[in-house]
């Protein structure tokens, strides 16, 4: 049986790290959140996050608009919110309609206010390993996970399954700059399995439910799902892993849920506070 490396636990001790340093430093970060409509998902992750902001002394604003919306409209309203040095982080609620040019919108975001780490200046900096935007949520998440339980990537043969802007490509970052040795594999690699399963470390962010099996593992690995979708079938969530089948042959392993999701809207608002403090430097 593996050792299920859980995120509740990591989500509490973000959570009270950036409680700590609100109270130190006599603070009071703002968060700007931009939705449009009523997505049942983006209200369950704005609840979240609300919930969570309430326990560090965090204030939210939030930017609420029709489908819709004309895009002028809601550009000048996002203007205004990155020129507010009130407000320290901004979170678009994406995606938004084909007729906004997602390009636009994720950099349209200040960069010192990027605070889920969407725009290129954010991606900037994780290349260059600086202070210029955030590293994406639910990517730190992986790594926050990864050092709460002591698991060091340090020299370790990781291998990222996914390349994406979002999580794979930017984790693979976060891990190189940790001094691991990081394989990135995708739908275009070849014996994907064989070299999965060489490794000391597997993060799962290939969006494909139940797509990785025990082909991918050995006894001494340790793998972190990112995935999370829900299975009509199982009527549950379930990961990119097949969980069932997996966990009994691995070292360590994230369960979906409650794993790296559970993570993710701490590490956000741990990005709001530390914008706040980089904008009193």
């Amino acid at each position: 049986m593996a050792n299920l490396l859980k995120g509740k636990d990591v989500a509490l001790e973000i959570i009270n790290r950036s409680k700590e340093v609100v109270e130190k430093n006599n603070i009071r970060p703002c968060l700007a959140i931009f939705r449009l409509g009523e997505k049942d998902n983006d209200l369950s992750y704005e609840r979240g996050i609300e919930k969570k902001a309430s326990e560090v002394g965090l204030e939210i604003r939030k930017y609420i608009f029709k489908e819709d919306v004309d895009e002028e409209a809601f550009y000048q309203k996002l203007d205004e919110a990155n020129s507010d040095v009130n407000i320290h982080g901004i979170l678009i609620f994406r995606p938004f309609p084909k007729r906004f040019d997602d390009a636009k919108l994720r950099n349209y975001i200040a960069t010192e206010k990027d605070v889920d780490g969407c725009g290129d200046g954010s991606l900037a900096g994780l290349l260059t390993n600086s202070e210029k935007g955030f590293a994406p949520a639910t990517a730190k998440a992986a790594i926050e996970i990864l050092d709460y339980y002591n698991v060091d990537v340090s020299g370790k043969s990781v291998v990222v399954l996914g390349r994406s802007l979002v999580i794979g490509k930017p984790v693979s970052l976060l891990l190189l700059n940790k001094n691991a040795t990081v394989t990135i594999c995708h739908s275009k690699t070849k014996d994907i399995e064989k070299i999965a399963s060489n490794s000391d470390i597997l993060i799962c962010a290939t969006g494909q439910m139940e797509s990785i099996d025990k082909t991918y593992t050995n006894p001494n690995q340790t793998i972190i799902d990112v995935g999370i979708s829900w299975n009509q079938e199982k009527g549950k969530l379930c990961g990119d892993v097949q969980f069932e089948e997996v966990e009994p042959l691995v070292k360590n392993i994230t369960p979906v849920p409650g794993g790296v999701g559970s993570v993710t809207t701490a590490v956000l608002i741990n990005n709001v506070v530390t914008a706040c403090i980089r904008n009193k430097k």
